[in-house]
């Protein structure tokens, strides 16, 4: 039985009714009627339910989740998607500042950092911090300091907690032979299409389509294929990312803004703008700013002039400051700031967002790189293990961490032979002709977007 995952109505009402809770919106009343007619919550880690509902319960799915997009917000004014209305609530939005582009060294240096980091998270992915733990711990890898491998761990450890199917034969250690396929790595070449094909002053409607030209339904997820499916129904951006989408505030965009900031060097406001564009196809509010957020961070750190510290508060001059994320983010910066133990600031994450939050929501995943690069003061290893040892979304925020303090470390000589001798130079996807291409190349057609006026 094919089960599509992430569009069945039944299991996106439970989300919805959570991200309701999250957006200032009082569910209750419907939540109940879903709970009377024999609904269940939404599937904890897996993308559907195993078993399909009645006729009657998706029907009944499909008319509460229009209901819930009619419900006000409490937290519609300091919460906005309009770019205008960001700005407005944003007093220190970043001016640019003179800088030369990035040396094709340095961008090399981010990608391959992108792609070590997204697969140090791949094996783990979906399990629990307490299993990432134990896996570790159980070869001699804790704290993080290698990739993750099945040799010498218990047979019975592995069948409590086993490692992600689709990623274990690609991403352990001793299976590793070049980078696999990954949408942490797909994004990004897409909008470096984007960029080849339409410029910096690309419209939301480029993006939607690029990916239909140029993306697979299959390799889409969470928001992402919410939007795509609603652009084949004939819906328009931004619709594309409200229309019974409970993902949109999830991390999806954040995955997308790394091309927007190697690009833009010194000019964190226009990064913001450019991942704005990109990612109000399939977010809003705090799921678009978390892409704003990275790439104002990306953009400062690609002028090889500003520590992590500073990277970090100028990506907050793009977050409204009175926003769910910008909130995260401060905490986890005080977090990161007073305690010498990572795995306490990881606890204390938990603590604070594990109950209400989606394993692959934008603002606990925000918050986790911010305190990795900060714990680590930008250092590439320590950042990269500091993150996916925090687990939630670990290969994005490998990723991510990756792909900022490998730019900070400005060449593909400063990144430890161990992280990117098994990488070998070649990218596996799906995407245009990218596949089998190798970082050099990919740095070079980046920077060639980097310099273009």
């Amino acid at each position: 039985m094919l089960r599509l995952t992430w569009v069945q109505p039944e299991d996106l009402l439970g989300h919805e009714l959570r991200q309701a809770v999250q957006d200032g919106r009082e569910p209750s009343a419907i939540a109940a009627r879903w709970r009377a007619a024999g609904g269940a919550e939404a599937p904890t880690r897996a993308g559907a339910s195993d078993q399909p509902a009645s006729r009657y319960l998706r029907l009944l799915a499909e008319d509460l989740l229009d209901e819930l997009a009619d419900l006000p917000s409490r937290l519609a004014d300091q919460e906005p998607t309009d770019l205008a209305r960001i700005k407005a609530l944003c007093p220190n939005w970043p001016a640019p500042q003179a800088t030369s582009p990035p040396r094709p060294a340095t961008l090399q240096a981010a990608w391959l950092g992108r792609a070590v980091g997204c697969l140090l998270g791949k094996p783990v992915e979906k399990l629990p911090l307490d299993g990432i733990r134990r896996l570790a711990r159980a070869t001699g890898n804790w704290p993080l300091d290698f990739y993750f491998t099945a040799r010498g761990v218990p047979a019975e450890l592995l069948a409590a907690h086993p490692w992600n199917r689709r990623s274990a034969p690609t991403s352990l250690a001793e299976n590793i032979d070049g980078m696999p396929e990954d949408d942490d790595l797909n994004y990004p070449l897409l909008n470096l299409l984007l960029l080849q094909r339409h410029g910096k002053d690309f419209t939301t409607a480029d993006v939607a389509k690029l990916w239909l030209d140029e993306l697979p339904a299959g390799r889409t997820f969470t928001a992402e294929r919410i939007a795509y499916r609603n652009l084949l129904s004939g819906l328009e951006p931004p619709r594309t990312a409200r229309h019974r989408n409970p993902f949109r505030e999830w991390i999806g965009a954040l995955i997308r803004a790394d091309v927007h900031g190697w690009t833009n060097p010194g000019d964190p406001g226009t990064a913001a703008e450019q991942a704005h564009r990109d990612a109000t196809l399939t977010h809003t509010a705090n799921g678009v700013y978390a892409a704003m957020f990275t790439a104002a961070v990306i953009a400062t750190a690609a002028t090889g002039t500003q520590d992590i510290h500073t990277c970090l508060r100028t990506g907050l001059t793009v977050v409204p400051p009175a926003s769910r994320l910008a909130k995260a983010i401060h905490h986890a910066l005080q977090l990161a700031r007073k305690h010498r133990d990572f795995d306490t600031v990881v606890d204390e994450l938990h603590a604070t967002h594990a109950r209400t939050h989606h394993w692959v929501h934008a603002i606990p995943n925000t918050a986790l790189i911010a305190a990795a690069l900060t714990h680590a003061d930008g250092d590439f290893t320590g950042s990269i293990c500091r993150a996916v040892s925090g687990g939630w979304d670990t290969d994005s925020n490998g990723a991510t961490v990756g792909s900022i303090s490998a730019l900070l470390a400005g060449s593909p000589a400063a990144l430890p032979d161990r992280w990117t001798t098994p990488l070998k130079n070649r990218l596996a996807t799906s995407v245009g002709d990218f596949n089998g291409i190798g970082f050099d190349t990919l740095a070079r057609l980046t920077h060639q977007e980097t310099a273009r006026p």
